[in-house]
């Protein structure tokens, strides 16, 4: 289905990226960033999936080295057993499932490759570094009502990297184990790689309002040979503390932007974890993503599933450099608990791919 949304040409999307076109800076970040233009025209449920296979919950999506094929990680299909009342994506899962949660698609949606069966519980994130490789976060191990399902699961709160081909070439964490680095992690919900090959996985997803001062909420580092370096940052509101680090991502500065999804606000840090700077206007950031200085920040939960009166829920974009929104794409579904794109990633020719946690499907919004 094709949504037809307000577009503008690529000659003027350009323009506004280099004059930092917007109403909203950092000085008045407060106020709703819902009114820049929406550049795109939107597709869902892009991507084509075997006979009798249907999308799982997902926000996984990344761009391949070539630029223009698609990696997606879903949570294994529909699961039919979602307790009544409750989400089906509170409670899709891989946990017992026989299918291949790691996909690549080409440029027009067809199935190249899938890999990782029998590998994961809850797929967060997947990152393709520059030499091509793979790198998937499994969020977390079985719940309870999973665990019953399949007992001695274990598996869960780890990172793979991949080859191109779907070989294992590492694995950070002990597979079913919370705990911390350098043999475990707790809840890893991202990857970035920095140009020097240093690791970067965020860790810390299950945050409430009320969390202990003792939940892990933080950045680990690593060499791109898996040793451990060190990690920053804990559970908190104060700059270079989190209320869940859902996303990283790292522009060509080298500055780490981290989607600080609780205290809803984009932090920008030095590779060390030393405090730059905090952006609020890009509303509450689940996923983040930049290419050629173009900030891609997703937000699938204002006045869904947290409050946040007066924003709405979408994908914005704007400048690495200042930080202005000049371009938004809404979301069409306003009654949902969790909706638009969660994870999002961007190809070379600036199309737009989100990955919907409640709708079940990737999304493409394509530049015109």
């Amino acid at each position: 289905m094709v949504t037809e949304r307000r577009w503008l040409s690529a000659g003027l999307i350009a323009a506004l990226i280099a004059l930092g076109a917007g109403r909203v800076d950092t000085q008045d970040a407060q106020q709703p960033t819902n009114d820049a233009p929406n550049l795109y025209r939107s597709t869902d449920k892009w991507g084509k999936l075997p006979p009798g296979r249907t999308w799982g919950a997902l926000n996984a999506v990344g761009i391949d080295r070539d630029g223009e094929s698609v990696w997606v990680a879903d949570r294994c299909g529909s699961n039919p057993e979602t307790p009544p009342g409750a989400s089906p994506f509170q409670y899709d899962s891989c946990a017992g499932s026989s299918l291949a949660p790691v996909m690549k698609f080409d440029k027009d949606g067809n199935l190249v490759r899938s890999f990782g069966a029998g590998m994961f519980v809850f797929p967060h994130k997947v990152y393709v570094d520059r030499d091509g490789n793979i790198w998937v976060a499994d969020q977390r191990g079985p719940n309870p009502r999973e665990a019953a399902k399949v007992p001695n699961e274990k598996k869960g709160h780890t990172v793979v990297k991949f080859s191109p081909e779907g070989r294992i070439l590492l694995t950070l964490g002990t597979p079913g184990v919370a705990g911390n680095p350098p043999d475990e992690l707790t809840e890893p919900t991202s990857i970035v790689m920095a140009p020097n090959g240093t690791v970067y996985i965020s860790e810390g997803h299950t945050q409430g309002e009320n969390s202990p001062a003792t939940t892990v909420s933080r950045i680990s580092m690593f060499t791109k040979d898996g040793k451990y370096i060190r990690s920053f940052g804990k559970y908190g509101t104060a700059p270079g503390e989190f209320h869940g680090a859902h996303d990283l991502a790292m522009d060509a500065q080298g500055r780490l932007f981290v989607a600080d999804r609780g205290n809803m606000r984009v932090q920008i840090l030095d590779q060390n974890g030393g405090f730059i700077a905090e952006w609020k206007q890009f509303s509450r950031p689940s996923g983040v993503y930049i290419r050629n200085d173009v900030l891609y920040v997703a937000d699938s939960e204002s006045n869904g599933v947290a409050p946040h009166p007066g924003w709405k829920r979408g994908i914005r974009i704007g400048s690495v450099k200042d930080g202005k929104v000049v371009a938004f794409i809404p979301d069409p579904r306003e009654l949902m608990g969790t909706s638009a794109a969660e994870g999002v990633a961007v190809d070379t020719k600036g199309n737009v791919y989100g990955g919907e946690v409640g709708p079940q499907q990737v999304a493409r919004h394509a530049r015109p």
